[in-house]
């Protein structure tokens, strides 16, 4: 597994305006991204695609898994953190050429109405990830995702604390 590639990823912290910071709970595995009871919350991420921004990414990926437009930029990390996909032999999948994810991470302040927020979003080509989200605790969230992707959310945690409630 190690010859293969990252891909290359964005994820997203959203923060509200109480310093929580929103999670979606997965409702399915998809390839080797796989979830385990206990453990589906995650932050909005997705694929960068070829010669795209950062914020870019970012906003695309935000709206196309809650519908969001209203965020302002907070910050960006500065490196890629990576994760490694656990084994997987299921079918063929859209990220199974990929060893795992090396993500850049964005801060985004929601500016928006909670009636923004939709988990199927009208118009979107992706198929929804989240049946439900909430607001939570920054800190919280490395004990609330899968056990692959949660060294990548303590540094999260950690650089956008000064956001934090």
């Amino acid at each position: 597994m190690t010859d293969k590639p990252y891909r290359p990823n964005v994820g997203v912290a959203l923060f509200n305006r109480d310093g929580l910071v929103f999670a979606g709970r997965r409702f399915r595995s998809s390839g080797p991204e796989i979830i385990r009871p206990g453990f589906e919350w995650q932050m909005p991420q997705g694929g960068i695609d070829e010669g795209e921004d950062l914020i870019a990414a970012a906003r695309r990926e935000l709206w196309e898994e809650t519908g969001v437009t209203s965020a302002s930029v907070l910050a960006t990390s500065d490196d890629w953190w990576a994760y490694d996909f656990p084994p997987y032999d299921g079918p063929p999948h859209k990220l199974t050429p990929f060893r795992g994810q090396r993500q850049r991470w964005v801060a985004l302040r929601f500016e928006g109405a909670l009636s923004e927020i939709e988990t199927a979003v009208p118009g979107c080509p992706e198929e929804p990830e989240f049946e439900a989200w909430g607001w939570f605790p920054l800190e919280v969230l490395p004990r609330l995702v899968i056990d692959f992707r949660r060294p990548v959310y303590e540094r999260v945690a950690e650089a956008f604390a000064a956001f934090a409630a």
